[in-house]
């Protein structure tokens, strides 16, 4: 999730590359064969056939790996995707000649190796056109892209900069530059970016604005007490970006939850810190899953939808579906989803209610709210109220596991290290709804969501989500 499709997706990829080249070697047994159809019992029977089909997955795997086919997408051209993917698939069969020589294997067709080649570029390049250009129209359309905040103005913040514009398809946008003088504010650095304010406004802009990663793209020993600059990063959940200097060993700084670690940046060598998992082939599954379950729970609970829907309509004025702007992965904007369960107009009357409020911090909770109507306290008992957040999980707002979603009201209030809860996607669930969560206070509530991120895995969404299961059977108000 934090180091981009390059290790999001690599294993992914390599799957897909050794199942395409399985296909290739497949149709072109089948085109060499001259037959309608394929015998695979014999095919498969043949020794220096599945010889040739085991050494070629052999050596592709390395080979693609080789001539690093498996660069993030954000940082190339189509261009050179093609030109990678020949080059792999004629070095790979370059290297599957010489194996089989050495090996004395001769009864191998040489029309079979040329289909082969013909159909492995096609296959190979077919497919990642699909995946280069519609990663590209999903950042078009506004979506996967991460908000940069750049901490410098001279030359190096200028190189960052033109790096990223003359990179569209990264996703990368740049909000603005932060210097050390003054005298800077408002000045134009580069294609129209600007300084936005001194390291003195660094806390405020970072807290009342969506940034995904901050860039130190100038001196370090220009910057005084440049560990505490770190340290508030990580402490709020962002990630940071050194641009290498001849000073990196004066910064002292010892992170307690970020990972460090060298890292290409569209094309140029960086330090980063995250405070986020960092397992991304985990955090693929998670994902998918993701997207699997809603789409089936949707599918499978589509009836209870509609019941739920008329009892709502019958017994009380109003919409169906309650919608909230609420903060989601650092802190982007989104309307989350609920059935109804009050009075239409609530928001209205919050303010009435408000000195009855049972929870400490920033956030309103009310036992006996007298604004729930009889159906809506049996939604919220349920937690039935939440299933159209399924909707939110399908388009990548939310997750099935993930704090809760805060109001941005609330957000506002937060102290920094409460505020690195949103460096992870929101979830309809997590520790503190199968935590008895009506009876929890503020700030142990925040303390388990990080306890959450830091200590993520599969299994422990698992957990969560096996504990989730008997809240809402027993209605126990998840």
């Amino acid at each position: 999730m934090v180091r981009e499709h390059f290790n999001l997706l690599k294993r992914v990829h390599q799957v897909l590359d050794m199942s395409l080249i399985f296909v290739a070697i497949t149709v072109a047994c089948w085109i060499r064969s001259g037959k309608m159809t394929i015998d695979f019992s014999r095919f498969f029977c043949s020794q220096n056939y599945f010889m040739v089909l085991l050494i070629m997955l052999v050596v592709f795997y390395p080979v693609f790996n080789a001539v690093r086919l498996y660069e993030p997408y954000r940082y190339q051209t189509f261009d050179k995707i093609f030109v990678k993917t020949v080059k792999g698939v004629m070095v790979g069969v370059t290297l599957l000649i010489f194996v089989l020589y050495m090996m004395h294997i001769q009864d191998v067709s040489r029309l079979m190796i040329g289909f082969f080649i013909v159909l492995a570029i096609i296959l190979l390049v077919s497919s990642k056109a699909f995946i280069f250009y519609t990663l590209q129209s999903y950042r078009k359309k506004g979506f996967n892209f991460k908000r940069v905040l750049v901490i410098g103005s001279r030359e190096r913040a200028k190189e960052m900069i033109k790096t990223i514009f003359n990179n569209p398809q990264s996703g990368y946008r740049v909000i603005g530059c932060l210097d050390i003088d003054e005298q800077c504010l408002e000045a134009e650095v580069a294609g129209g970016i600007r300084v936005i304010g001194t390291l003195n406004d660094y806390e405020k802009i970072i807290l009342e604005n969506t940034v995904d990663e901050i860039i130190f793209a100038m001196p370090l020993k220009k910057i005084d007490q440049v560990n505490d600059y770190i340290a508030f990063a990580e402490n709020v959940g962002v990630n940071i970006r050194i641009m290498p200097d001849w000073q990196i060993q004066k910064v002292m700084y010892r992170p307690e939850t970020a990972a460090v670690y060298f890292d290409q940046f569209i094309g140029m060598p960086t330090i980063a810190l995250s405070s986020t998992p960092h397992n991304e082939f985990d955090l693929l599954i998670k994902t998918a899953l993701d997207y699997a379950v809603a789409a089936g729970g949707l599918a499978v609970l589509s009836p209870f939808f509609i019941i739920i829907a008329v009892l709502i309509k019958s017994t009380s004025e109003g919409p169906v579906f309650f919608r909230q702007e609420r903060s989601g992965l650092n802190g982007r904007k989104f309307n989350l989803l609920k059935f109804r369960t009050m009075v239409d107009g609530a928001e209205n009357m919050r303010e009435q209610i408000y000195a009855a409020n049972e929870m400490d911090g920033p956030v309103f909770k009310l036992k006996n709210d007298p604004r729930v109507t009889a159906v809506g306290r049996f939604l919220r008992k349920t937690s039935l109220d939440e299933l159209p957040q399924l909707i939110n999980i399908l388009q990548g707002e939310m997750s099935l596991v993930g704090p809760r979603p805060p109001l941005p009201a609330e957000v506002k209030e937060y102290k920094p290290w409460q505020r690195r809860r949103l460096s992870l996607k929101p979830g309809l669930t997590c520790i503190w709804q199968v935590s008895g969560r009506n009876n929890i206070d503020f700030e142990t509530w925040m303390k388990m969501d990080l306890e959450y991120i830091d200590n993520w895995s599969l299994l422990l969404d698992l957990k969560l989500l096996l504990k989730t299961i008997p809240a809402v059977v027993l209605a126990s108000g998840l």
